[in-house]
């Protein structure tokens, strides 16, 4: 049978597709080849056809993954006045349709563990897409050097993570809720002081302390 220019690409988009919703759902190791096969609507056959092996299909669909997570933060950082940008990529990462829609969300919560067990190659690829969140953050503190911008991004998305992580696995949902308003101000909080205004208030207080004594 003869196909359309261009099937095999979109028949092996269709798998990554598939697979980047099915891991985030069921981990890393929770999904099967024909069982990801079948979500794409295809046989099991036809699997090595477009991928060598299941770890390089796993580290394309995190890929993906950790990409439309980045697309989301760049989206709303385009309508955000520069200020506000780091707040607002916390607000749209820590919330409770984030926290309940594991299959569309970022899979940092949902495979940062099942990825520190798996092989070099797959923590490579998932480093390398890490690497660049942290870039993207780091990026929305222009008042900070770099390495400041950079340390408190790292530390930020590492916050980010484990709130949602454990607002997840709480099975009380007042206590799930609190861990994510709590996540989502001490981030918050964190930044503030780093706007121009505010440290310039806290300066004028130093300076004015000192004046005193």
């Amino acid at each position: 049978m003869r196909y359309a220019k261009g099937h095999k690409d979109r028949t092996r988009g269709r798998i990554v597709e598939s697979a980047s919703l099915a891991l985030r759902e069921e981990g890393a190791n929770g999904v099967s080849v024909a069982a990801l096969m079948d979500l794409a609507g295809l046989t099991h056959g036809g699997f090595y056809a477009h991928f060598e092996s299941r770890e390089a299909l796993v580290v394309e669909a995190i890929a993906m993954a950790m990409d439309r997570t980045i697309s989301r933060w760049l989206q709303a950082i385009e309508t955000t006045p520069v200020p506000d940008r780091f707040d607002a990529i916390v607000d749209i990462y820590i919330n409770a349709p984030h926290r309940d829609n594991r299959g569309l969300g970022c899979p940092l919560p949902a495979l940062a563990a099942d990825i520190a067990r798996s092989s070099k190659t797959a923590r490579r690829a998932f480093a390398q897409k890490l690497q660049e969140m942290i870039e993207i953050m780091g990026r929305q503190l222009p008042n900070l050097s770099a390495e400041d911008g950079r340390r408190i991004a790292t530390a930020a998305i590492a916050t980010m993570t484990g709130t949602i992580v454990l607002s997840r696995a709480s099975g009380e949902r007042e206590l799930s809720d609190y861990i994510l308003e709590a996540g989502r101000q001490t981030l918050r909080l964190r930044t503030v002081a780093r706007k121009p205004n505010v440290v310039k208030t806290n300066a004028s207080r130093r300076t004015a302390r000192k004046d005193r004594a």
